[in-house]
């Protein structure tokens, strides 16, 4: 299977910046989708940004204009820039991708979660 590593998440204060890094640990023959989700406390999880195969990104409406959703193929990984951060976007930030992989010689679908990173925003 493909694990997903998620690094990035701190404590900042408003106004500021953090990028999230999600490495998956083989190397992926293709992604179908990825996105970054949010869970915070007592709240549903929502959708923050998305990105498809085709390069079409999609993003929440509270997450439009400040937030980035990018990936490197080479390495495999999955970011998100998050810009002008406000205390509402204080939540666990976890990946998602879903795409194929060689097990051998066999391809594989796999659809992955990453562990989550805490990401706390200070007004």
């Amino acid at each position: 299977q493909v694990q997903l590593v998620e690094s990035g998440g701190g404590l900042v204060q408003a106004g500021g910046s953090l990028r999230l890094s999600c490495a998956a640990s083989r190397s992926i023959i293709s992604i179908n989708a990825m996105g970054w989700y949010r869970q915070a406390p007592g709240k549903q999880g929502e959708l923050v940004a998305a990105i498809s195969s085709g390069g079409h990104t999609n993003y929440a409406d509270s997450a439009k204009g400040r937030f980035t959703i990018s990936r490197d193929n080479a390495k495999n990984t999955v970011y998100l820039q998050m810009n002008s951060l406000k205390p509402e976007d204080t939540a666990v930030y976890y990946c998602n991708l879903d795409g194929t992989y060689y097990s051998g010689s066999v391809l594989r679908p796999f659809a992955s979660w990453g562990q989550g990173t805490q990401v706390t925003v200070s007004s």
